[in-house]
């Protein structure tokens, strides 16, 4: 669900009892383990730390005004969320192991944790996690993200179609030349001779019977 808010105050105020106790403890617990540099806000209508655009100037996924989202916290309908940017790939597996240990049922999309009540989230190691990426780390992360999507998605290149005797291959001829493989050698022409008729057979229109 989106919230009309412009600071993370405001946001949790309109939320219901248990929602707002719930996230404003994720909250203080995230603030205490972010590393330095990053910028509370409201983004895409949630609660979101950033990396400044002092910081970052080209911004989200090149727009320069939009700051490079870190984590953030939201109230769906049906559950609370926690998307964190810098869990994808292999750290999505150590994420994946660690959080298993602590024996609590892990519901998670592609960065996304979700959660319906505070006691069903691992916070120790969401935190633990969130004090692993220095601003640093996690912009060089961020950009080898996008420079690995813009390689997949540029199309192939294409050759140019060659022609229809450079596909044939040739054979060489006696004389050294070479002639487009599969087409046979014509030979001399010859001239067609009349047939002679025998002898021994007239032509019908001239023949006579005896007597």
């Amino acid at each position: 669900m989106k919230y009309e808010a412009s600071t993370a105050t405001e946001y949790l105020s309109q939320l219901p009892a248990e929602r707002k106790s719930a996230l404003q403890k994720v909250r203080q617990a995230i603030k205490a383990a972010l590393p330095a540099g990053y910028q509370e806000l409201i983004q895409y209508g949630m609660i979101t730390y950033v990396v400044p655009l002092k910081r970052y100037p080209e911004g989200y996924l090149g727009k320069p005004d939009t700051p490079v989202p870190f984590i953030s916290l939201a109230s769906q309908k049906n559950h609370m969320a926690i998307y964190m940017m810098c869990v994808y790939g292999k750290e999505e597996e150590n994420f994946r192991k660690r959080y298993k240990e602590t024996g609590k049922k892990l519901d998670m999309g592609k960065c996304c944790i979700r959660f319906t009540r505070l006691d069903k989230l691992a916070l120790d190691i969401v935190c633990e996690e969130v004090r692993a990426w220095p601003v640093d780390r996690f912009l060089k992360k961020y950009e080898e993200a996008r420079s690995s999507r813009s390689r997949k998605s540029s199309p192939p290149k294409t050759k140019k179609p060659e022609s229809k005797a450079a596909l044939i291959p040739s054979e060489k001829k006696a004389g050294g030349g070479s002639r487009p493989a599969g087409i046979k050698k014509k030979g001399p022409v010859r001239k067609k001779t009349p047939r002679k008729r025998s002898a021994g057979k007239s032509k019908k229109s001239g023949n006579s019977r005896t007597a």
